[in-house]
């Protein structure tokens, strides 16, 4: 089954366009997730409540309400049919944001006001202070953010034309109205699993 995998699908190409797609993903939700974090727990300014329970709110939103206007708004910026136009709707991760701002929020106050002392401006306490002391939540969080797209199907299927794209399609053409191979799935299936073994 392994043999007949890598006979019939280019799973070096399909592999690495996948830990494309999962990397940038992963990497752009964690920085958007620590930025944002970081002003939710440590500024105070107007509207704060409000935009923090909208930007939770997002969370709730099923990804069938927002699949159409993001595939015309692909489709317009021309980037159907690429690893591009899988991240980008990506971007940002609410369920990130709400981790890391609930690990900020217990972060000793002490610590941040002693950098101010120092001389350290908003930006270098964050950098030099906060993310050195929060490598464990980080890395969870960056752990949790590849593996969910890695496993990115729907609206990988709906942006990709070419069946050999990333793994999660080509998995699913031995899949067929002539009938289903399930030991090529099952192969495929596993050799997709060990990046996620490689990254725990």
């Amino acid at each position: 089954n392994v043999r007949y995998v890598w006979e019939n699908l280019p799973m070096v190409s399909m592999l690495g366009n996948t830990f494309v797609m999962a990397f940038a993903m992963a990497t752009s939700q964690l920085v958007v997730a620590i930025l944002a974090a970081y002003a939710f727990s440590r500024w105070t300014f107007f509207g704060k409540q409000v935009l923090f329970l909208l930007f939770v709110g997002s969370w709730l939103v099923p990804f069938q309400v927002t699949m159409i206007p993001n595939y015309l708004l692909i489709s317009q910026m021309g980037l159907l049919n690429t690893v591009a136009g899988i991240v980008i709707p990506n971007l940002c991760s609410a369920f990130g944001v709400l981790l890391l701002r609930q690990h900020m929020e217990a972060f000793p106050r002490e610590l941040l006001d002693a950098s101010l002392i120092d001389g350290q401006n908003s930006w270098a306490t964050l950098w030099k202070v906060v993310l050195p002391n929060m490598r464990p939540a980080l890395a969870a969080l960056g752990i949790m953010l590849f593996i969910s797209a890695w496993n990115e199907d729907l609206w990988a299927s709906l942006i990709m034309r070419q069946s050999n794209a990333v793994v999660q399609i080509g998995i699913r053409g031995f899949l067929g109205e002539e009938g289903n191979n399930w030991g090529a799935v099952m192969a495929a299936s596993g050799i997709a699993c060990l990046p996620i073994f490689l990254i725990y």
